[in-house]
């Protein structure tokens, strides 16, 4: 990806240096300090796997601090979604039902430095997004363990109008884009209210992260345990433990569940830039699914999940 990249930067004169590195660096601040900050209302489009959905949001955030967000799917199957500081107080549609208390948008709490760590950060020029000004910045990965971003940032108030996941090959694999955006007004009180067919999610209390039974023995550079829960299965009465990674940008879950029937295989699929890869391990305590899940290469999935262990374990042939 490192090629296309820096070929497509070359192509538009814009070649990346120290000083335009810490004018990326300030900008990617910048967008992550918005995000607590202003509010605004706006629609905007979500592109997965030649999927397109369109979406409003409403975001106020109040004079105590407190971030209220509202997100309504607008087309297709219902969905909705009230979230305050970032975590999920009702769904309804085909969304989880129990939600990990650590879920935000990935630009809450960015830290430039770290991020520069495993991503190569420029600034790739000036572009106009749902009529407004943006800056581009571009994040092109360092290894093969991770995917490369576009990021467009509105140049008057730091909100991300729009941004493109692509892999190693340049293929777009995710896109967001707001084509409408108001940060002028206070949003009105009804438009955050949830309707009635919002259900009250039940959240997981995530836990400090700590020495845990289960562990990994490889991990993609730069990733670090950053959450650890507990939850009921939703088809069984067994517990599922999940372990929680991330690089400061992006992330991916390990779950862990007991198996009873025989019959369950490993799996792997693909969906836009979102993997899930399932493989049987054989325990001292019987069998356990492994899956992980996460917008990573379907390699690198791969690899943590065959990673896993907790005391003697195997893999079923």
């Amino acid at each position: 990806m490192r090629s296309i990249l820096v070929t497509s930067l070359m192509l538009g004169g814009i070649l990346a240096t120290p000083a335009m590195a810490a004018d990326a660096q300030g900008w990617l601040q910048r967008l992550s300090q918005a995000e607590s900050k202003q509010s605004f209302q706006g629609t905007f489009v979500y592109e997965r796997n030649g999927s397109l959905s369109t979406h409003s949001i409403w975001r106020q955030v109040e004079p105590g601090g407190t971030v209220r967000e509202r997100l309504l799917q607008l087309d297709g199957p219902p969905q909705e979604m009230l979230r305050v500081n970032g975590q999920a107080q009702c769904v309804n549609g085909p969304i989880a039902s129990v939600v990990v208390d650590e879920q935000a948008w990935p630009a809450h709490g960015l830290d430039a430095r770290q991020i520069e760590q495993w991503y190569e950060l420029s600034l790739r020029g000036e572009s106009r997004v749902a009529g407004r000004s943006a800056v581009v910045l571009g994040l092109v990965p360092r290894d093969q363990h991770r995917y490369g971003v576009q990021l467009y940032v509105d140049k008057e108030t730091g909100l991300p109008l729009k941004s493109l996941l692509v892999n190693d090959r340049g293929e777009l694999l995710e896109r967001f884009q707001f084509t409408q955006l108001d940060t002028a007004a206070m949003q009105p009180t009804a438009v955050l209210q949830p309707s009635t067919q919002c259900a009250p999610v039940r959240v997981v209390k995530a836990r400090t992260p700590s020495a845990e039974s289960w562990r990994s023995e490889w991990l993609p550079p730069g990733f670090n345990l950053s959450a650890v829960t507990r939850q009921r299965s939703p088809l069984s009465t067994d517990s599922v433990d999940c372990l929680v990674y991330d690089d400061g940008l992006a992330r991916f879950s390990v779950f862990l569940e007991p198996l009873h029937d025989a019959a369950v295989a490993d799996a792997r699929n693909q969906l836009g830039p979102t993997v899930a890869v399932s493989r049987r391990l054989t325990t001292d305590d019987g069998d356990v699914m492994v899956t992980v899940v996460g917008e990573i290469p379907l390699g690198t999935a791969e690899r943590v999940a065959m990673s896993m262990r907790t005391g003697d374990v195997h893999a079923t042939p």
